[in-house]
């Protein structure tokens, strides 16, 4: 009789659970950032990428903002995550090193709290580790449930069996 430990849940069938919760969280995060970028204006971004010294700053703006839309509807539809994790890290890491860095690891930074409301400082790069790492398991660990590319590979291998043979 197998048992069920607490600190033994996780099991292969049902990992992919598991993948799908960061598919979900991480391919969202990336579009809302996207989107937010379109919304507030494009130029504003680029703007802010200029005062950065982020060389071309007009493809790097709109690099990044098609690579978080696209990029982020790739991975929450569990669609080829392993090439659009790619550029995805490296618009990670970019804003690490030019954004994030000197604000310290934390992305909380409480500062005051007013009758207002709380008042935060600029966050580190922790969120940016985090997403870094939520992508290194979807490529190493799968996609999960309910992803596009599982679908696509069981549509495939069904049309493989059913061939007829010659002879």
């Amino acid at each position: 009789m197998r048992t069920l430990s607490f600190f033994h849940i996780a099991r292969p069938e049902t990992a992919r659970w598991g993948q799908l919760a960061l598919r979900l969280i991480v391919g969202y995060g990336f579009m809302e950032h996207g989107w937010a970028k379109l919304a507030r204006g494009p130029e504003s971004f680029i703007h802010i990428l200029e005062a950065l010294g982020v060389p071309l700053p007009h493809l790097m703006g709109w690099a990044t903002i098609l690579v978080e839309l696209f990029g982020g509807a790739a991975v929450l539809l569990g669609a080829v995550i392993p090439i659009a994790s790619i550029p995805m890290a490296a618009v990670l890491l970019v804003a690490i090193v030019t954004v994030h860095l000197p604000n310290g690891f934390s992305s909380i930074k409480l500062e005051a709290v007013t009758a207002a409301g709380a008042h935060f400082g600029q966050p580190g790069y922790e969120t940016d580790l985090l997403y870094l790492a939520c992508l290194a398991a979807l490529v190493t660990g799968g996609p999960g449930a309910w992803a596009l590319d599982n679908l696509l590979a069981s549509t495939l291998k069904g049309k493989q069996h059913r061939r007829p043979t010659s002879g």
